[in-house]
């Protein structure tokens, strides 16, 4: 049985979100040849929605291609952005990979780690939704604000 493929509506109330808006800043931003200049919003953001049809389909061998990687440093620098914007400090993200695709990423907030995300498989990276990949943005966001909130003493250092 087919499944059908995820698409994103133009007229998504998530393109509007905080989140969404600085997602394509970061994937524009990333590209250094002006590419995606004059695409919409949902092309640029189609890649990042893959059914599990489509995630099955990508092979995993070999090295990872740079837009892939690309798209995941993306999605990580998108959080460390609305980290400083909610509290006021600069946020760094650091990612390190494998060439077979495996690796971590960690953002810092002064001296303290704020986020710590094992990589697996990058050659596979999306989410089942624009929904879903909010979602985890949020929830990473959310963890990360109240890690601050905690010691804020270590990431004012």
């Amino acid at each position: 049985m087919s499944e059908t493929l995820p698409v994103i509506a133009d007229d998504d109330p998530l393109l509007e979100s905080d989140f969404i808006k600085e997602m394509v800043r970061q994937i524009r931003a990333l590209d250094t040849y002006g590419a995606y200049d004059d695409w919409p919003i949902t092309r640029i953001l189609k890649p990042f929605v893959l059914s599990k049809e489509e995630k099955l389909k990508v092979q995993v061998v070999g090295d990872p291609d740079e837009i892939v990687v690309s798209r995941v440093r993306a999605f990580y620098n998108a959080i460390a952005t609305l980290i400083e914007k909610e509290c006021g400090l600069m946020a760094v993200p650091m990612m390190s990979l494998t060439h077979e695709g495996f690796g971590r990423v960690i953002i810092t907030v002064g001296k303290l780690v704020v986020l710590d995300k094992t990589l697996r498989d990058v050659h596979r990276f999306g989410f089942s939704s624009l929904s879903k990949m909010k979602d985890e943005a949020d929830k990473l966001l959310s963890v990360a604000l109240e890690i601050i909130g905690n010691y804020s003493n270590v990431a004012g250092l």
